[in-house]
């Protein structure tokens, strides 16, 4: 029981703080997603064994110039310059970090470098992104908040769907709990609640919300799978115990962080 408890509690802290600073703010809302891309980073880092701060600065720099726009409101034909600068150092910094890495490894801590930005910082910094994608490019707390709603609703019925009718498994070799009704079931939920989300959260289209949750039922499981294949690789049940009960933020943010891009690519092409 106080194990329960203890998950139960953890959950609803962790919850609760996500959805106050996403109301709250977009100053909250983008300082803490700041925060969670270290810790993520620093999961992701320990779980592929990866030592360097180069990564950590790569991040912080792409994160602040990404979203500088947001939160100073710059003209937004500015955008360019810092996105050049931007990538100017990411390719800079990761290549002059090899001379610090041993002469047999040098391909091996490239290569992880690169994954570490693409996986982790690349996927924080679209996410962001996400409220601010409409016509007047000013923060609507709801877009992301649904964004959010939808993950929450594709895991949770996916899980219970899958532990009481699931027969025929997804990918076993890489997660075995995981099955082809679970899959179904978390699909079908996360649809329901899109409509519920289009009469609530207005901003956004019904088909919008729609195609929303089809992104995050696919990318979202995809997301998912892909950090159980890297657990697996590295042997760890969990990418960290920061959140008891739960694992580390890396494993309450595999399926967003994979689905974030792709709601970015899509809100940017309608909006």
């Amino acid at each position: 029981m106080r194990k329960i408890s203890k998950r139960a509690l953890s959950g609803l802290v962790f919850v609760s703080v996500l959805i106050f600073s996403i109301l709250f703010s977009k100053i909250t809302f983008i300082g803490l997603f700041f925060i969670l891309m270290l810790f993520c980073l620093y999961e992701f880092q320990k779980m592929i064994q990866l030592k360097s701060v180069f990564a950590y600065t790569i991040g912080v720099l792409l994160f602040i110039f990404g979203n500088i726009l947001n939160v100073e409101d710059i003209p937004s034909k500015i955008i360019f310059e810092y996105v050049g600068v931007a990538l100017f150092l990411t390719i800079f910094i990761s290549f002059a970090s090899i001379l610090f890495a041993k002469k047999e490894e040098v391909i091996s801590h490239l290569g992880k470098i690169f994954l570490s930005i693409i996986y982790i910082v690349v996927p924080f910094t679209l996410m962001v992104q996400i409220p601010f994608l409409n016509t007047k490019y000013s923060y609507i707390n709801t877009t992301i908040l649904g964004v959010f709603i939808l993950i929450w609703t594709n895991d949770t019925f996916a899980y219970l769907v899958g532990k009481n009718f699931g027969k025929h498994k997804l990918l076993e070799r890489i997660s075995p709990n995981k099955t082809i009704e679970g899959f179904i079931g978390g699909m079908v939920f996360t649809f329901t609640v899109s409509f519920i989300l289009a009469n609530q959260f207005t901003t956004l289209s019904l088909i919008q919300w729609i195609v929303i949750a089809g992104i995050v039922s696919i990318f979202g499981v995809l997301g998912d799978l892909i950090e159980s294949m890297f657990k697996r690789q590295a042997g760890v049940k969990d990418s960290s115990n920061f959140i008891p009960g739960h694992g580390g933020f890396l494993d309450r943010f595999d399926s967003v962080i994979f689905a974030a891009p792709f709601i970015f690519i899509y809100l940017q092409f309608v909006q």
